[in-house]
């Protein structure tokens, strides 16, 4: 996936644009039309699709968890709903989020301004991206400074926690966004108390141990415009999130898949759901007994697709590595390391299945 494909001759040979002259993929797309070949930059597959890759008949069996089950006072609800999210932790590494109290209306308002935001003409967006802790970011691609091949996709990004920064535009976008993104971190934290269960230790075990009450919240907002040649790119590649669980809302238009047994799944959400996806630091701190998911973004030739995307890491400034209980009957597998200085070397290396977590990893 990393190198760029060659086409099938039947097609002709498209232009040779420099990624660096396409600043936002919206605007290529309305500036050359819907049906233009892309430029041979952006063609991230390298083989056409697979149906053996993508397996369908495991979507059935995607972990669902009820949100209110975990939240209650009830011991044998509560933990009935531990167990099951220890067993979709351990199993898939992602799972969905249902009745997380989080308004459907809070995420159709997040959902519109973000669409607002991305039609903004280039010069009202905050722009840029100087590094992994510029509070705004507005960019393309994932790092195309660095990157071999590019990803057919618009970003915002911005640090919402332990301080709130976004865009002043579209109106009313900034009040949206800060109460969506608290009412993330309170559902995050209570799952990361389930999960802390789960693996046998107190509740508060994660979070203390990560700091996570000071922890780093990354919010960004992709826009997968339709792709005329999606056989050729994707959104983004294959890659696990850092941070300790990443939380995700869409606009409807599916597109994420995640990798399970060698296997795709398209990921089909339920109504009103978030998709949660156990990140690197989880893995870092379980001592490898709930994995991170790898996933991705594919593409279509239609619709646009919005995901509203929050990772919720550690304090930057925390030393992270297995939580110390879990290392009295079992051998450490992941060396500490300062969250910042994971960020950073996660964020400057090209995305690709090897994963930053093997940096870390020992033996």
């Amino acid at each position: 996936m990393a190198s760029a494909a060659s086409i099938p001759s039947s097609e002709p040979e498209p232009p040779k644009v420099h990624a660096s002259h396409i600043t936002s993929i919206k605007a290529f797309v309305e500036s050359k039309g819907d049906s233009s070949p892309i430029p041979s930059t952006y063609h991230s597959i390298t083989q056409l699709h697979d149906d053996n890759d993508v397996a369908d008949d495991f979507a059935v069996s995607i972990p669902i968890i009820d949100f209110s089950h975990l939240s209650s006072h009830h011991p044998q609800t509560h933990a009935q709903a531990v167990h099951l999210l220890g067993k979709a932790c351990s199993e898939w590494g992602f799972f969905l989020l249902i009745n997380h109290g989080i308004p459907e209306n809070l995420v159709e308002k997040l959902m519109k301004k973000s669409r607002e935001f991305h039609d903004l003409p280039m010069e009202e967006k905050e722009s840029g991206d100087k590094g992994p802790f510029e509070p705004i970011r507005y960019g393309t691609s994932f790092c195309p400074q660095v990157e071999k091949v590019h990803y057919w996709r618009d970003y915002l990004k911005a640090i919402t926690f332990p301080q709130f920064n976004f865009p002043h535009k579209p109106s009313g976008y900034r009040e949206v966004a800060y109460d969506y993104s608290q009412k993330i971190r309170s559902v995050t934290r209570k799952l990361l108390e389930g999960i802390s269960e789960s693996l046998g230790l107190a509740s508060n075990s994660i979070i203390e141990c990560t700091d996570f009450d000071s922890g780093h919240q990354l919010f960004a907002v992709n826009m997968y415009p339709p792709c005329p040649q999606p056989h050729l790119a994707l959104g983004m590649p294959s890659h696990s999130d850092i941070g300790l669980l990443t939380l995700l809302t869409q606009n409807g238009i599916g597109g994420l898949q995640v990798k399970h047994h060698g296997k795709w799944v398209n990921v089909n959400p339920l109504p009103n759901c978030q998709i949660v996806l156990l990140s690197d630091q989880l893995e870092v701190v379980s001592n490898g007994r709930y994995e991170r998911v790898l996933h991705r973004a594919i593409l279509n030739n239609r619709d646009t697709r919005i995901s509203v995307v929050l990772a919720n890491g550690p304090a930057l400034d925390k030393e992270i590595g297995p939580v110390a209980e879990l290392l009295e009957n079992e051998k450490p597998l992941f060396r500490s390391i300062k969250y910042r200085d994971y960020f950073q070397f996660q964020q400057r290396s090209r995305l690709a299945d090897k994963s930053s977590l093997d940096e870390i990893r020992l033996n």
